[in-house]
């Protein structure tokens, strides 16, 4: 079984290679910072409260501009920056292989801001974290025109995936894998 998620990823990431060529290139800081700074500024934008949401956060990690493609075999691959406090502190990538019936390609933005100091901090000192087996992720589905409130928000992990046209529903971050990136600035 192992064997087989091996060779699903590495499928997804060739799929990925083949139909988005620059995809899976690194982004130096400063334009990773640049991405992360719009897709906040956009998820304010987009999502009533959101900006008052976030200053209630921990910390916030936003993947900004994952590219997901796919044609049987699909992948996704995104990087972004964790802020604390506002603040860049650490540089993360996000990817995921599948495979079955798939066609076509989008970019979302992928955010997950963490309510509690203990999610955090569990987040920050693995190697490689898994969207629903290292830590659960409360995805919000707000609908058009909705808003959020951090009173009402209980979940220790809260999940955005933002699209060209506002949130997304019926998305999944199971099986995605956070990593670390090393990024000396």
């Amino acid at each position: 079984m192992s064997g087989n998620r091996s060779r699903s990823a590495l499928a997804a990431a060739l799929a990925l290679a083949m139909f988005l060529p620059g995809a899976l290139s690194a982004a130096t800081p400063e334009k990773l910072d640049a991405k992360v700074d719009a897709a906040l500024a956009n998820f304010s934008k987009e999502v009533k409260g959101a900006a008052e949401f976030l200053q209630s956060a921990k910390g916030v990690l936003v993947l900004a501009g994952v590219v997901k493609a796919g044609f049987v075999v699909g992948g996704e691959y995104g990087e972004g920056a964790l802020r604390i406090a506002g603040k860049t502190v650490d540089y993360y990538s996000i990817a995921s292989g599948s495979l079955g019936f798939q066609f076509g390609a989008q970019k979302k933005d992928v955010i997950l801001v963490f309510m509690e100091d203990q999610a955090l901090k569990k987040f920050r000192e693995s190697s490689g974290w898994k969207a629903g087996v290292d830590g659960s992720v409360a995805l919000i589905d707000i609908g058009a025109g909705g808003s959020i409130d951090s009173m009402n928000v209980k979940a220790p992990i809260v999940g955005f995936v933002v699209g060209q046209k506002g949130l997304m529903v019926n998305v999944t971050l199971e099986g995605s894998k956070i990593s670390k990136l090393d990024k000396s600035k």
